[in-house]
């Protein structure tokens, strides 16, 4: 009984040595789960470079929000270690699935481009040694939205509302700094015709629940309509309303029709 009890603890022992070794605060990135057996090693994230290979021997650089990710393996891992060939073409396949391009790979590294969510990645992975990898996922910018006052006029007077990608923390009512050159415009469209009404209009993807994404939906059309009041638009000529997920525009199945679903419109009063 005792020798059982022994092999049963030390069976315990090297399960726990093999899925419980991610260091502290670090987690997998949202775009891949790893490989089996794998866990990480360090990670970091912060603004900074990417220095990426774009042909052989060359390389481009770029900056943006970087998050890299250090992976290993057990050495008492259940199975045998794959093949840097099969890490690369692992995340190569995801990447892929993803809609990523391919800028370079080779059998030790890779480079993509992404553009999802309404932003831009270039991932890499880079071998260090036989097993030990390096995933770096660099967010470069938003894709922003540049328009006028007038163009939101012009778009008022000819269909009654205009629709604008103005962005919010995610999950949250607070407005995104990339954003507020936007809401700046709405408030020289205020300016330019004083007997201009408008309501402020929130829409959600289908992504949650329905009551959650309305109160957000709800909650972020104030928001606008708090910044328009803080630099002096009357309030009287202003309203707001969140609809939630109840009036998409395009295909929730896609991210590109989420992205579009996810919007502040702004609609003319009578």
């Amino acid at each position: 009984m005792n020798k059982l009890i022994i092999s049963f603890t030390l069976m315990l022992v090297s399960i726990s040595t093999v899925i419980a070794q991610d260091a502290e605060g670090c987690k997998d990135h949202p775009f891949f789960s790893r490989m089996p057996n794998f866990y990480i090693e360090s990670c970091n994230q912060n603004f900074d470079k990417l220095e990426y290979y774009v042909s052989d021997g060359v390389a481009d650089t770029k900056e943006g929000d970087l998050t890299k990710i250090f992976y290993n393996y057990p050495d008492d891992a259940p199975t045998k270690a794959p093949s840097p060939l099969q890490i690369i073409r692992n995340y190569e396949n995801a990447i892929i699935k993803l809609g990523g391009k391919k800028i370079y790979v080779n059998d030790q590294c890779l480079s993509y481009s992404l553009k999802k969510n309404s932003k831009e990645y270039i991932i890499c992975v880079a071998m260090n040694g036989n097993i030990q990898h390096v995933l770096s996922v660099l967010e470069i910018a938003l894709m922003k939205q540049e328009i006028t006052a007038n163009e939101m006029l012009d778009a008022l007077n000819k269909d009654g509302y205009i629709a604008l990608n103005i962005l919010f923390e995610t999950g949250k009512s607070t407005i995104q700094q990339e954003s507020l050159p936007i809401v700046d415009q709405i408030i020289e469209l205020m300016k330019s015709d004083l007997t201009l009404k408008i309501s402020i209009e929130g829409h959600t993807d289908n992504v949650g629940d329905a009551a959650s994404n309305k109160k957000l939906s709800n909650d972020r059309a104030k928001a606008v309509m708090d910044a328009l009041i803080a630099k002096g638009i009357d309030k009287t000529r202003m309203s707001f309303v969140g609809w939630g997920q109840e009036k998409p525009v395009a295909d929730n199945r896609t991210d590109e029709g989420k992205a579009k679903n996810r919007r502040v419109e702004i609609v003319k009063k009578p």
